[in-house]
């Protein structure tokens, strides 16, 4: 009789516990949303994920929170939100550093880049731009090879700094035309672009956000996009791999929104649901594309086998660049 008084208790638990829950992801979200920023504000990144937590909010009826958590080119922040309550209520923005170049960078992070996060969905693409000091009278990508291979050793291009995106195409670009050009890492995409646009160094692969309005104002000559296809705000500059000396050449910064690993699956497809509905409104497609960049969606699954692309393809290269940090 007690053994049956017990289980009847512990069923009744169970029940409870399972209708808890059941009504806890049928209230989500009933607080606000933070979705945090590896980057400072003012940045392409922050811009997106600013206009993301506008829209989202008006779906999900809830505030949407960015908090900007910069340094080591996302990991801080990366490791804050793996590190996180998995609840749904703190969210990260992924980029190609912290989901692609990072893990094959450096030898410890503070987050496993899979095992970490749970998918929600792929955001935008954002290409670079090979920009080059207008007084240099460049008009093409082979000009520039040119140059390059009279004069080896005596060309800098700078980066936003060691191991980021823009340093990274600089080294593919060098390794793949066999060049010797001397890389010149700032604390920063501004500072880069400016050492272009003062000739302190000859060339740069800038975020094409950051780069437009100088492109536009004649500041920079714009040489090629590092896609497979030409971008629509630049549609008469060519791919770098449409050179002969790039076949193959592509470097594409992304935006993807995860979650902490263990973030109930109902929340997931919640969240992913709300991206999807946010990627269609008329505003945030106007805002994306005036920063440059292409706006996308996903499954998690999708998201999910992407990151496993990236992280892969960016061991290889780095491995092949010899270029790793502690």
């Amino acid at each position: 009789m007690k053994a049956n008084k017990m289980v009847a208790k512990g069923t009744l638990c169970a029940s409870i516990m399972a209708l808890s829950m059941s009504a806890a992801l049928a209230a989500y979200p009933d607080q606000p949303i933070h979705v945090v920023v590896g980057y400072s504000a003012g940045g392409t990144t922050d811009i997106l994920a600013r206009a993301l937590g506008e829209q989202l909010s008006k779906i999900l009826k809830t505030p949407v929170v960015v908090e900007n958590k910069p340094g080591a080119a996302g990991s801080i922040a990366a490791a804050y939100v793996s590190n996180s309550k998995p609840d749904g209520y703190t969210l990260f923005i992924a980029t190609v550093s912290s989901h692609g170049i990072n893990p094959a960078l450096y030898k410890k992070l503070g987050y496993e880049p899979v095992k970490g996060f749970a998918p929600v969905s792929m955001l935008a693409s954002i290409p670079l731009v090979l920009i080059a000091n207008p007084k240099l009278k460049f008009k093409t990508v082979q000009d520039l090879v040119d140059a390059i291979k009279a004069k080896p050793g005596t060309f800098n291009y700078s980066s936003s700094g060691n191991g980021s995106p823009v340093h990274i195409a600089g080294a593919m670009f060098a390794d793949q035309a066999h060049l010797k050009a001397v890389h010149v890492p700032y604390r920063g995409g501004a500072l880069a672009n400016t050492a272009v646009i003062s000739g302190d160094v000859q060339y740069s692969f800038a975020t094409l956000p950051a780069a437009l309005p100088q492109v536009k104002a004649g500041t920079v000559t714009a040489l090629a996009v590092t896609t497979k296809k030409r971008s629509p705000q630049l549609p008469d500059v060519p791919t770098v791999a449409e050179n002969k000396n790039f076949p193959g050449y592509e470097i594409n910064t992304w935006n993807a929104l995860l979650a902490p690993a263990g973030t109930p699956e109902a929340t997931v497809k919640k969240l992913n649901a709300a991206v999807v509905e946010a990627m269609n409104t008329k505003k945030l497609q106007t805002t994306f594309k005036s920063q440059g960049a292409e706006p996308e969606s996903s499954t998690p699954q999708e998201l999910q086998a992407f990151i496993g692309e990236q992280l892969a393809h960016w061991k290889t290269v780095m491995d092949k660049l010899n270029i790793h940090l502690n």
